[in-house]
């Protein structure tokens, strides 16, 4: 018999979360290194395409912790209710 323990609901939603900051930080740190290349090397030292590109890495984060949390809105997947299931 296999003895492990269940793992509770607050680990869960604690583990997606941690996921979800260290996502966010990654991409956005990569998209603020991307702007400040593209900053030197093509658009003469301007801000803006730091912000954009910080902009776009957090909003892909965002992307990926919202169907983490929801999985409905992931396209092609339903959610069937525990009633439907077959015995």
């Amino acid at each position: 018999m296999s003895s492990t323990k269940p793992v509770s609901s607050e680990d869960v939603l604690s583990q997606k979360y941690d996921r979800c900051l260290a996502d966010f930080l990654v991409k956005a740190g990569v998209g603020a290194s991307v702007g400040v290349v593209a900053s030197v090397i093509l658009f003469k030292r301007r801000a803006w395409p730091v912000a954009l590109s910080t902009g776009f890495g957090a909003g892909a984060a965002y992307a990926d912790c919202d169907r983490s949390f929801n999985p409905a809105r992931i396209p092609g997947v339903r959610v069937i209710p525990a009633s439907e299931t077959p015995k």
